[in-house]
């Protein structure tokens, strides 16, 4: 600690970075994005993701003592959560089970499957309590929700659950009321587009951002079923690169090789109708998409809250409010601010707002 106040280190690992914050309480003291250039990431090359866990956990240690930091101050250390079973909304204690989760890549990987593992090695070297809060696998949803239209295939939740989760208790806090007596569609507006709809402190519903909904600037979003099928068998495709398409090669960057909105909108003030068209499409779908998810909660809606770094487009805001905001008033959160939102879990619990939650053998 230092004084009455908590010193908390939070780590988001990305594919070619890791970015790490030092918080006092709830506010940034330092915030670095750490760069790892292709000659770094090499020996990694076609090998597990969480083979670079020593690189990583060296590469922060390095920083945070170069800030002027002596790790052993850190009350806590706050990872982002990866793909694990599916769970309650919260902040987690790292423990075996949840390391195991991702250890065996049932779910998944993904970078963010780093987050727990830097959590717990570098809580061990500073003495303090290793967590992760709301990782992509939180899933509140009703039942009725799960129901694909075909038995076996059930819709699987996965989404920004940490920015989305920390806006919705932001708003709250910003209006004077609880998070739990609000009506809220949140879409987060980023490399993936997920809406959801939160009742009761809980998100009821939400896109699978990986197969579902509106596409984005990589991510093609809910292409035809028979599509995909006809694609799949064509012999054009390896089920990789197929993948790659729709997931990372899908989207805007399919229609105009760029995956940077900033140059699509200059294409459109350069008079580029193809970019106009995209551009336009994809704020039709995201608007859609919200009043989609508004109709589940039956029109009754406090908010709807726009935010991830697509959120950042004056354009793209400015064209999507007439479409929705006789829904709804609407706020923007621009940002995905997954640092803050890790630091504002962890305090909740070192405060004792909340109780900490562990996973437990098979727990959900």
């Amino acid at each position: 600690m230092r004084g009455a106040d908590y010193l908390i280190l939070t780590v988001n690992p990305g594919s070619t970075s890791t970015k790490i914050g030092v918080y006092v309480n709830d506010k940034a003291e330092q915030v670095k994005n750490l760069s790892h250039n292709d000659e770094e990431l090499a020996p990694f090359s076609g090998r597990p993701i969480l083979d670079q866990l020593d690189f990583r956990s060296q590469t922060i240690m390095r920083e945070v003592t170069a800030a002027g930091y002596d790790l052993k101050c850190f009350d806590a250390v706050a990872g982002r959560g990866g793909l694990m079973r599916p769970l309650a909304s919260g902040t987690y204690r790292v423990n075996d089970e949840m390391l195991n989760d991702m250890r065996n890549g049932k779910y998944g990987e993904h970078a963010s499957n780093m987050g727990a593992f830097l959590a717990k090695a570098l809580a061990q070297t500073a003495g303090a309590m290793p967590c992760v809060v709301d990782p992509v696998s939180v899933d509140e949803w009703l039942p009725k929700v799960r129901l694909s239209g075909q038995e076996g295939f059930d819709r699987q939740c996965l989404c920004h659950a940490l920015n989305t989760k920390a806006v919705c208790k932001r708003y709250a806090r910003e209006i004077g009321r609880g998070y739990a007596d609000l009506r809220l569609v949140v879409a987060h507006l980023g490399s993936g587009i997920t809406v959801s709809s939160h009742e009761g402190g809980r998100m009821i519903d939400n896109h699978n951002a990986g197969h579902e909904g509106t596409f984005s600037v990589e991510r093609s979003g809910g292409i035809g079923l028979l599509k995909i099928i006809q694609a799949a068998f064509s012999g054009k495709y390896t089920e990789k690169s197929l993948w790659q398409r729709v997931f990372r090669d899908g989207g805007v960057f399919s229609y105009l090789g760029t995956r940077d909105l900033r140059e699509v909108e200059k294409r459109i003030e350069e008079g580029d109708e193809k970019a106009k068209l995209v551009f336009e499409a994809m704020v039709y779908q995201i608007a859609k998409d919200i009043g989609g998810f508004a109709t589940g909660l039956y029109g009754k809606i406090d908010a709807i809250l726009l935010t991830g770094g697509m959120a950042h487009s004056k354009k793209l805001i400015g064209d999507l409010r007439p479409a929705i905001e006789w829904i709804a008033p609407v706020k923007v959160y621009p940002g995905e601010d997954e640092l803050q939102a890790l630091a504002e879990g962890t305090l909740r619990v070192l405060k004792g707002e909340e109780q900490a939650k562990e996973l437990g053998p098979g727990a959900n």
